[in-house]
C-alpha cells in the first residue's frame, strides 16, 4: 500500500450541558445521563458501558479534549469526524469545536458530518415529538455553505487534495439534493478552495443514492441495519425446540428480539463486496438500549479480538488503490449512550484502541 491508512473516528460533541437540553429532559443534562442510568436486559448483557481511563469528562474543558486527542493519536486514529448540527441557521452543541478552533493547542486534524435529522423525544418513545426541525431551503444552504468555510479554511481542517471534506449524514431527506450541492460547490470555490469533497453516510435509508446525487464519495456507516443475521432470539428458538418449550413452559424474553450476534454480524460484513466509491467503515460494537426504550439495536457479545478480526480483513481486502484517499470510518469515537466507543471502558480498558493501533501500524 502506498498511503497509510487514515482512521477518522466519528466524535459526538453531546457532553456537555446546554441550556436546550436542560429544558427538554432537565437541568444537567449530558449523555452520560442516558449512559449512567443503563441496566442489562438479562445475564451478560454488558451494559452499563462506564469510561474508564477519560472518565465523566465535560467537553466544554480544554484538558478533556487535548485528553481525547493525545489519546486518539497514540494509538493511530488520523482525525476525528465531528457531529455537526445546524437548524436554518442555529447552531447546537457547537461549544467544544468552537473552542477548539480557537486553541492552537489542540492540534488534531477533524471534518465535520451534518447530523441533519430533526432531533426529537426518542430517547424516551415521542419520535413523533419534534424538538428541533430541519427545514431545507436554497436560501439556507447558502448561509450555511458560508458557515461551514471558516472551518474549512482552519488549517486542521481535513482535506483531500486541498478540497475539505464534509459529510452528509441523511441526504435523502433534502427535497433537491442535487441543487443544494451545486451551490455549496459554487460557494467553496467562490472562498479560494478549487473544490468541495463530498461525502454521505452510506446506510439502511441512503442505498438508492449510491453512485447518484452529485456526490464524491460515500462511507459504509456501521453497524449496517440492512444486512444483520438472525436475531438471538431466533437463535435460541432454534436451540431449543418448540416442543420443549411447551413441555417445561419454557419462554424466550421478547427483550432478545433485537439483540444479534456481533460475531455472526461481523462475518456477514465480511463475505459482502465492497462498493464502488464507498470508504470503508466499522464499530467495535453497539448497543443502544441506554438510549432507547423500544426499536433499540444491539450487537452482543463483541471483543477486541472479533472487531480486530473485521478491522483486518478491511485493511487487507478493500481496494484502497481505486479511491484517491485512504480514509476508514471507525463508529464511533465516543458514542457511549449506543455502546459503540473506542475510549477505554471499564471493561475492555484500552484493548479497541491497542487492536487498532496494531492493526494500522
Amino acid at each position: 500500500m502506498s498511503k497509510e491508512i487514515k482512521a477518522i473516528a466519528i466524535h459526538l460533541p453531546q457532553f456537555h450541558p446546554i441550556k436546550e437540553n436542560n429544558e427538554w429532559w432537565g437541568n444537567g443534562f449530558t449523555e452520560w445521563t442516558n449512559v449512567s442510568k443503563a441496566k442489562p436486559f438479562f445475564d451478560g448483557h454488558y451494559q452499563p458501558h462506564l469510561p474508564a481511563d477519560l472518565g465523566f469528562y465535560d467537553l466544554r474543558l480544554e484538558e478533556a479534549r487535548i485528553a481525547q486527542e493525545d489519546l486518539a493519536r497514540a494509538n493511530g486514529i488520523f482525525g476525528f469526524c465531528y457531529y455537526h448540527y445546524w437548524f436554518n441557521g442555529k447552531r447546537i452543541l457547537e461549544t467544544p469545536l468552537e473552542r477548539k478552533l480557537k486553541n492552537i493547542k489542540e492540534d488534531f486534524p477533524f471534518m465535520l458530518c451534518w447530523a441533519n435529522e430533526n432531533w426529537t423525544r426518542v430517547w424516551d418513545g415521542g419520535e413523533k415529538n419534534i424538538l428541533l426541525e430541519q427545514k431545507y431551503s436554497h436560501e439556507d444552504d447558502l448561509l450555511h455553505i458560508r458557515e461551514l468555510i471558516r472551518y474549512f479554511k482552519d488549517e486542521r481542517y481535513i482535506k483531500s487534495n486541498g478540497k475539505p471534506v464534509f459529510v452528509i449524514y441523511r441526504p435523502n431527506l433534502f427535497p433537491d439534493i442535487k441543487k443544494t450541492i451545486a451551490i455549496w460547490r459554487e460557494e467553496v470555490k467562490v472562498a479560494g478552495f478549487s473544490d468541495i469533497y463530498l461525502g454521505y453516510a452510506l446506510g439502511e435509508k441512503n442505498q438508492s443514492l449510491l453512485g447518484e446525487g452529485g456526490f464524491d464519495f460515500s462511507y459504509d456507516f456501521q453497524p449496517n441495519f440492512s444486512s444483520r443475521p438472525s436475531s438471538i432470539k431466533n437463535n435460541l428458538f432454534k436451540r431449543y425446540t418448540t416442543a420443549l418449550l411447551r413441555k417445561f413452559k419454557w419462554t424466550i424474553d421478547n427483550r432478545y428480539e433485537l439483540f444479534y450476534d456481533y460475531e455472526q454480524f461481523v462475518d456477514l460484513q465480511i463475505n459482502t463486496e465492497f462498493k464502488s466509491k464507498v470508504y470503508p467503515g466499522i464499530t467495535p460494537m453497539w448497543d443502544n438500549t441506554a438510549r432507547r426504550k423500544k426499536n433499540y439495536f444491539a450487537l452482543h457479545n463483541s471483543t477486541p479480538q472479533k472487531y480486530a478480526k473485521w478491522l483486518k480483513h478491511i485493511i487487507l481486502n478493500y481496494p484502497w488503490q481505486k479511491m484517491p484517499e485512504n480514509y476508514l470510518f471507525i463508529n464511533a469515537w465516543n458514542e457511549w449512550a449506543e455502546g459503540n466507543h473506542l475510549e477505554p471502558c471499564q471493561k475492555w480498558g484500552k484493548q479497541y484502541l491497542e487492536e487498532t493501533y496494531k492493526a494500522l501500524k
